[in-house]
């Protein structure tokens, strides 16, 4: 495992590592907001490999060690009026730098799995390129639609907290924010969460990018009409006590997709406890070797009934998981 940089066209190199057997099925990771290609820990990617996949994780544009825009981000009025500098991005240019991560690295097609805004790009990419992704997995995210998927008003005051200035207020704000969202079902990892904010802000100290990407979000609007278009078997993944992502942002998710299967985790936030590891890998690999038995140029990108059994399923699991405070 070793971490690399591609040219993925437009003027966008990306930076990304691969886990696994070199012919075994590719599986892309994408991370979330301001996240990093670490944010999947390494343990789990590991993990996931030993099922029979080849991980890709990597860093979204403006995080990491990935290409960083120049210009101002928009402000919070300029945002709310939607005037934006001339250079901003939306999610369907980092969908794009997915799909061409995909084609430097000579994937022709992928099982993609995307958590929170990395669940956004995701679609997109299931969307606008069928061909090229064999499974989807949605993770803790949302279609746009100002009705469903709205954080939490005491998660929006953290998130509208000055940045930090320092790795030290980097790594605070961080074990803040996660005991915040994260998981109410699982234990809370704070060394974990040190850990990976310390090497965040080893990596990029900027929080600009993070500006820009949520830009990008707000730019993109609602999804809905776009993931009706969507062939590939999905999987929406969410937990009952997220509040970065509400509930109801999965289910319009798995509404908006055809066929497209809904699981929900009692206990789950918007984070990857260690606890939750052995069941979310369950379904995501469960899910990609039941849908990806055709490859997208085998099935031609025409829905197939047998790819499109779908419904609606919700995990019991744990029964004594604490309420959200």
């Amino acid at each position: 495992m070793t971490e690399q940089v591609v040219d993925v066209g437009r003027g966008i190199s990306l930076a990304y590592e691969q886990i696994g057997e070199p012919d075994a099925e590719p599986m892309i990771l994408v991370a979330g907001l301001g996240q990093q290609l670490h944010s999947w820990p390494t343990e789990f990617c590991e993990l996931l490999a030993g099922r029979g996949y080849r991980i890709v994780r990597f860093d979204n544009r403006d995080a990491g060690r990935s290409t960083h825009a120049t210009f101002r981000p928009p402000s919070v009025a300029a945002a709310i009026a939607r005037r934006w500098p001339a250079e901003q991005y939306d999610l369907t240019d980092l969908a794009t730098d997915t799909v061409g991560l995909l084609d430097a690295l000579g994937y022709l097609d992928a099982h993609v799995v995307g958590i929170s805004m990395g669940g956004m790009i995701a679609q997109l990419v299931a969307a606008r390129w069928p061909h090229r992704v064999r499974t989807l997995t949605s993770m803790m995210s949302m279609t746009g639609s100002r009705r469903a998927g709205r954080p939490a008003l005491s998660t929006w005051r953290l998130m509208a907290a000055r940045p930090p200035a320092t790795r030290q207020g980097s790594i605070d704000h961080a074990i803040r924010m996660f005991r915040h969202i994260g998981s109410r079902g699982f234990a809370f990892d704070e060394a974990e969460v040190r850990e990976l904010a310390g090497l965040a802000y080893d990596r990029d100290p900027s929080r600009a990018g993070v500006a820009r990407q949520l830009a990008a979000i707000f730019r993109s609007g609602d999804r809905t009409a776009a993931l009706r278009a969507i062939t590939a078997p999905t999987l929406v993944v969410h937990g009952d006590r997220d509040r970065m992502v509400h509930p109801s942002g999965g289910e319009a998710t798995a509404r908006a997709i055809p066929g497209a299967q809904l699981v929900t985790i009692p206990g789950l936030g918007h984070d990857l406890p260690r606890g939750a590891w052995p069941t979310l890998l369950d379904f995501i690999d469960t899910h990609a070797h039941r849908g990806g038995i055709d490859t997208p140029a085998q099935r031609g990108g025409i829905d197939t009934p047998a790819h499109r059994r779908g419904g609606r399923a919700r995990l019991t699991g744990s029964a004594d998981a604490p309420s959200a405070s």
